[in-house]
């Protein structure tokens, strides 16, 4: 490989053309995917540099730091970014849940032939 984005260590994400990367978030301790959302470079930039999960909201048009308003902040342990560069995986210690349903995980729901099952 020569792409230097793919194989380098210079940070150099590949923008969407709204501006934007996926954003995954997991747990920690556990592992468990807690929620997938978006950021753009001052997201990502606040993220680096303050230690919490921040994020762009899609439906807001504007910055959103996770736990503003309820409390549950995201305090990041890592931060990696996969291989094209168009996607990060924030790894963090969350204060609460994590979706705003008051759910643990974003991902409660299974989906089945039948519709969707809520896990337990």
């Amino acid at each position: 490989m020569t792409d230097s984005r793919e194989t380098g260590l210079t940070l150099d994400p590949k923008w969407g053309a709204d501006g934007l990367i996926t954003a995954l978030v997991t747990d920690g301790d556990s592992g468990e995917v807690l929620m997938l959302a978006h950021m753009n470079a001052e997201a990502l930039a606040a993220t680096v540099d303050g230690g919490e999960a921040v994020f762009w909201s899609r439906s807001r048009g504007e910055l959103w730091r996770k736990g503003a308003t309820s409390g549950n902040v995201m305090r990041v342990r890592d931060i990696r970014i996969d291989c094209d560069q168009d996607a990060v995986w924030l790894i963090v210690d969350p204060a609460g849940p994590a979706c705003h349903t008051g759910e643990q995980s974003c991902f409660y729901r299974r989906v089945t032939k039948d519709g969707l099952e809520r896990l337990e």
